[in-house]
């Protein structure tokens, strides 16, 4: 690091540095200034902190699990977003709880003015609209940062969290603009300081599709798609009744032959096929000339027409993302039912930006090889908003606890679907953007949504975000549970033709023996809801308390199995690692795992297990080395 007197001039007033101010930087940076540190959060622009530009939406399939948990341990997003949704839905709400997934079109532009305000209102916080152009960085730690105009801002830890600005540029067919998102400013100095520093960058590519005029849509061609009628809020500290309010409904439609016709007809024409994007782009949310390249068979594919505000005419047209050409997005566009005559606001468009792999990091969200340099979000190799706001939340607490001198906050797989993120993106290979599907997580029937609170608050209360007021809440309703539950065994009903009749009336079998209220809600016609008839003195409980006894009850089976393959996941997780095995010299593990293991450096042996290239058989070498070792 240069001596202070080599800048124009310091400033050591702050404990972190935070950069960038999309959806992790402001969960970063209000997890730091709440734990007491004096904090900095840079931007290129002010007026897109917490900016979203893809779509219109938080949560969704997976997502919705992540805002739960971000909320459940202090984060931001969840109040956010109960306080700016346009519409609200309960996603696979015909499918099992483990799947339930909370979805809320957003007003974007309500979303990122609230969430700045948040920002500005916070104490120990400042917002600074400055490019970062270098992470300043002494005998292998992370000192602070310097800025464009050549200030340098000295700290105790540094986080980055870039999204996809650096380096950025976008494309549309022939045209290619050097420009963040949306035509914002792009980060074009910073990676030049982070190779210098050792740290390996990719390039990952994202898209976007149009926002058309809502004058000219014809709704009428096409399904509309409504919100629930009894809203769900994101946050367990927001009431109910607080989020009950008028929705405006979404639009399903479809392409057609037309529509693939006239992107194959322009196939050499989109950046995408003929070689200048270099950056590899999502698969699980693939541009529409994809799609049809990709599913061939395929006649249709849906479009679903989203609201971006209240004070906006500008609609998003999910499930078309493209990189074509403008004259040729006209086309493709028009062609679909309803947008025959549709005005594009703005193109579609693909954007590359540089990125790291997640190998470099710890499952504090630390760099390896930098002390006091943290990391979140798309610059970590993900993608989506929740997913940057889920790290941006670790790497905060982290940074302080870093700071502060005691242990890292981190959830485990078996924790939260928090923990299958960044356990996924530390241990395996990054070849495109990560997304968060529940197909990932092993634990599934555990890791609901719905008692995200019950799994992580304690872990929020222990870091410092979460209130004693909202601990005694959280008590209050294990406690009711548990206490209702134990009450339901206890109270038995006989097998009378009078509640036979009950149990006819109801869908269900006559007894021919009597039974317990408990065993009666496990039968699959049945719930907690449906057997309040057989319930006289059932208390008066809340709903979300009443969700909570109505799956404990009808899936103890199987979350009790789950509970005993976590079990044996904690064995493996607690075998740590020391960081200064050579697995080179462990003759008995192949070569391609020795490597790996020499790459990765996990910390356990539970993490070593999940690496691509380690089999269960390297696995059986290294338990074996390790007791020699002990």
């Amino acid at each position: 690091m240069k001596d202070s007197t080599d800048y124009r001039f310091v400033i050591k007033d702050y404990d972190v540095a935070v950069i960038g101010a999309g959806h992790a930087g402001c969960e970063a940076a209000l997890a730091c200034a709440r734990l007491g540190l004096k904090t900095i959060v840079f931007t290129v622009s002010v007026d897109a902190i917490a900016f979203m530009p893809c779509n219109p939406h938080v949560g969704g399939s997976s997502k919705g699990h992540l805002v739960r948990e971000i909320d459940a341990m202090g984060g931001e997003m969840g109040k956010c977003i109960d306080k700016t949704f346009i519409q609200s839905k309960m996603l696979n709400s015909s499918k099992g709880p483990a799947v339930h997934s909370l979805r809320a079109q957003a007003d974007k532009a309500e979303y990122s003015s609230l969430m700045r305000q948040t920002l500005e209102a916070q104490e120990n916080l400042t917002v600074k609209q400055a490019e970062v152009t270098d992470v300043l960085i002494e005998n292998g730690k992370a000192v602070g940062v310097k800025i464009f105009t050549g200030i340098a801002y000295l700290t105790k830890a540094v986080l980055i969290c870039t999204g996809v600005y650096l380096k950025a540029r976008c494309l549309c067919g022939e045209a290619i603009k050097y420009t963040g998102p949306n035509g914002q400013q792009s980060a074009n100095y910073l990676s030049d300081s982070l190779k210098k520093a050792g740290i390996e960058l990719i390039r990952f590519k994202t898209g976007t599709p149009a926002r058309i005029d809502a004058s000219t849509i014809d709704f009428e061609k096409m399904e509309p798609q409504y919100g629930d009628e009894n809203i769900v809020p994101f946050s367990f500290s927001t009431k109910r009744e607080e989020v009950q309010k008028e929705q405006l409904p979404c639009y399903l439609t479809y392409t057609n032959q037309r529509t693939h016709d006239i992107i194959r007809a322009n196939l050499d024409r989109s950046p995408m096929y003929t070689g200048v994007i270099e950056g590899t782009g999502p698969r699980y949310c693939p541009s529409i000339e994809d799609k049809v390249v990709k599913f061939s068979d395929k006649e249709r594919h849906q479009v679903f027409l989203e609201p971006q505000g209240l004070k906006t005419n500008e609609w998003y047209v999910d499930g078309m993302s493209s990189s074509m050409p403008e004259d040729v997005q006209i086309e493709m566009y028009r062609s679909v039912p309803g947008l025959e005559n549709a005005h594009i606001v703005r193109n579609a468009y693909a954007i590359e930006y540089d990125c790291i792999k997640g190998k470099l990091l710890k499952p504090t969200l630390e760099f390896k090889n930098i002390e006091g340099l943290f990391s979140a979000g798309q610059f970590n190799g993900s993608s989506g908003y929740e997913e940057a706001a889920a790290q941006g939340l670790i790497a905060g607490i982290n940074a302080a606890m870093y700071i502060f001198g005691k242990d890292p906050i981190t959830v485990d797989r078996s924790e939260g679907y928090i923990g299958v993120l960044i356990d996924d993106l530390v241990t395996k290979e990054s070849f495109e953007p990560y997304r968060m599907m529940t197909s990932r997580a092993e634990y599934r029937l555990l890791l609901r949504q719905d008692n995200a609170d019950i799994r992580l608050r304690e872990k929020g209360y222990k870091a410092g975000l979460i209130s004693e007021e909202e601990m005694e809440n959280l008590r209050y309703k294990v406690k009711s549970v548990a206490s209702e539950i134990d009450r339901l065994k206890k109270i038995k009903v006989g097998a009378s033709k009078e509640i036979s009749d009950i149990l006819t009336a109801m869908g269900s079998t006559p007894l021919s023996t009597g039974a317990s209220l408990e065993e009666l809600i496990r039968r699959p016609e049945l719930s907690y809801e449906k057997i309040k008839e057989l319930d006289t003195d059932r208390p008066e409980l809340p709903e979300d308390i009443r969700e909570q006894i109505n799956i404990e009850i009808k899936y103890k089976g199987y979350i009790e199995r789950e509970q005993r393959q976590v079990e044996a996941f904690k064995k493996m997780e607690n075998k740590r690692l020391p960081m200064d095995i050579d697995y080179e010299q462990i003759s008995g593990i192949r070569i391609e795992a020795r490597q790996k293991l020499n790459d990765f450096k996990p910390e356990s042996v539970g993490q070593a297990s999940r690496i691509q290239g380690v089999s269960p058989a390297d696995i059986s070498v290294l338990l074996v080395y390790l007791e020699s070792r002990r």
